[in-house]
């Protein structure tokens, strides 16, 4: 790996960084407030992200008592999707993360296995994100499932909810990203944001909901056609407190989560890059005792 200094940081990071300036648009939080959300240094992200980035942005860390990704589901409703029908097991689950644990297995279509590994050692295992298991053994032992909320210390305002997964059997971090419902320009009803620090920016995933009525199951979908519609967003912030953002219309998923077997729920996770499946990740929510 080639270091270019703490403010370029690994030369693979700089280079996604500079493909993000070049081929994006500048972006600022007052005109395009749901591509706003923490940003990574340089150096690794890792599972104790949030805790400094509360330190430095002067927030209450909130890890005690039940905390959901969401606080309630029916903030997801909007003037052309009614979420009623939603399962409760589901609701449940979105409005009270904190109380489960986690199991997880991945499905790499194919070809596509190799990309994995090339990402994990260029990228993941290095800034400890978005560490997906390559094989059965990664996730053989579980994984933690630690929900921590940021608050504004005044109000008491909820800022940001993190979600912080590691993997048992290698230490690494899956996920680290926080949670919150936004607005976007290209979609009438409310959508479910993550946002994944990643060196210099982020990656935001813009998700839009829909419940199926035939079994009461919720999908969250990141897909669109163009900037300002749902789907996956890279952004880029300086020193100077410029941003500017990239929407990768090739990259797409959906989580679909339903109830199971004696209170359990699951959930099925299917990634494509050009229409083409490359992954599924699958979970099962079990409350804890």
């Amino acid at each position: 790996m080639i270091w270019l200094g703490d403010k370029r940081g690994n030369l693979s990071d700089w280079t996604t960084q500079q493909w993000v300036r070049t081929t994006g648009r500048q972006v600022s939080a007052e005109t395009h407030p749901w591509l706003d959300g923490p940003a990574g240094g340089t150096r690794q992200i890792g599972k104790e992200f949030f805790a400094h980035y509360a330190a430095t942005n002067n927030l209450t860390v909130c890890d005690s008592g039940i905390r959901g990704l969401i606080e309630s589901f029916t903030a997801l409703h909007g003037p052309s999707n009614d979420l009623s029908q939603a399962s409760p097991a589901v609701r449940e689950f979105y409005e009270r993360t904190s109380e489960y644990d986690l199991d997880s297995w991945a499905d790499w279509c194919g070809f596509f296995r190799p990309f994995g590994l090339a990402l994990a050692l260029l990228f993941s295992r290095r800034l400890q994100q978005l560490n997906v298991p390559l094989s059965a053994l990664d996730s053989s032992r579980g994984m933690s499932s630690q929900v921590v909320q940021l608050r504004n210390p005044q109000t008491g305002r909820l800022i940001h909810t993190a979600w912080i997964r590691e993997l048992h059997a290698t230490k690494n971090v899956l996920y680290a990203g926080c949670y919150s419902i936004c607005n976007v320009p290209g979609f009438p009803n409310p959508c479910i944001k993550v946002v994944f620090p990643l060196p210099n920016g982020n990656a935001i995933v813009l998700m839009r909901p829909e419940v199926h009525k035939e079994d009461g199951s919720f999908s969250v979908t990141s897909a669109g056609r163009s900037f300002g519609d749902p789907g996956f967003y890279f952004t880029l912030h300086d020193e100077h407190g410029l941003a500017w953002a990239r929407y990768v219309r090739s990259m797409q998923e959906t989580i679909r989560v339903y109830a199971a077997e004696s209170g359990h729920t699951r959930a099925d996770h299917i990634l494509w890059i050009w229409g083409v499946e490359f992954l599924r990740l699958h979970y099962r929510m079990r409350p804890r005792a």
